[in-house]
């Protein structure tokens, strides 16, 4: 099983950047998958997550700012984020839940148990 990240980079404050995730060895359209992100000196938290049926959640900071979407023919979970601020300066994860089918989408990092490597996202202001 892996997860491949992709797509950060170095932008100023009110750009965009869209992360992708590629996932391969196990049939992710069952599960909720989910984009982490980690400051240094800060704990992994929660950024968004996407059900097996596509409804989302968002983490209060990034609503409305963020959007997350799949693409399970293609076996994909993408983080679309706008008007970057500072303070998403972070190393962005994917990640795959533990279950299938789970009704809802956790946010504790210890239900996702399959993870990328991480993308460095940095936001100048």
């Amino acid at each position: 099983v892996q997860l491949q990240a992709s797509g950060g980079g170095l932008v100023q404050a009110g750009g965009s950047l869209r992360l992708s995730c590629a996932a391969s060895g196990r049939t992710f359209s069952r599960y909720v998958m989910g984009w982490f992100r980690q400051a240094p000196d800060k704990e992994r938290e929660f950024v968004a997550g996407i059900s097996w049926s596509g409804s989302t959640y968002y983490t209060d900071s990034v609503k409305r700012r963020f959007t997350i979407s799949r693409d399970n023919a293609k076996n994909t979970v993408s983080l679309q984020m706008n008007s970057l601020k500072p303070e998403d300066t972070a190393v962005y994860y994917c990640a795959a839940d533990s279950s299938p089918w789970r009704t809802g989408i956790p946010t504790q990092k210890t239900e996702y148990i399959y993870w990328g490597q991480g993308t460095q996202v940095t936001v100048s202001s």
